[in-house]
């Protein structure tokens, strides 16, 4: 355990901010920028791993274990993301036969 925190020390932990915001930026422009249903989610997960890793980094720097206690509920949320999310996704298309977001207004009331 020690020889871990050893080797996530030697990077400087300007890089993981840095590294974290740009797969927290590219999530966000993800999300924003595409229609695509599972694209969506996958970047859903990308801004979720990279709040992760980031936590992570914080903890493993400042020796509390409570970043990582966080990344286990963020890693349980996200599991369930992703089982409700892909339940709704074949639903979605079995009944529009599409997963493109903007077609989703058929299904109102």
């Amino acid at each position: 355990m020690e020889n871990t925190i050893a080797q996530i020390q030697t990077i400087p932990l300007q890089y993981y901010i840095i590294f974290c915001s740009a797969l927290f930026s590219i999530g966000v422009a993800g999300v924003l920028s595409k229609r695509n249903a599972i694209v969506i989610f996958m970047s859903v997960e990308l801004m979720l791993n990279s709040a992760n890793l980031l936590l992570t980094a914080f903890s493993a720097y400042r020796n509390d274990p409570a970043g990582q206690i966080f990344v286990f509920f963020i890693m349980v949320v996200a599991a369930a993301e992703v089982a409700i999310g892909l339940g709704l996704l074949v639903v979605v298309y079995r009944s529009t036969k599409t997963i493109d977001i903007d077609v989703l207004n058929r299904l109102k009331w």
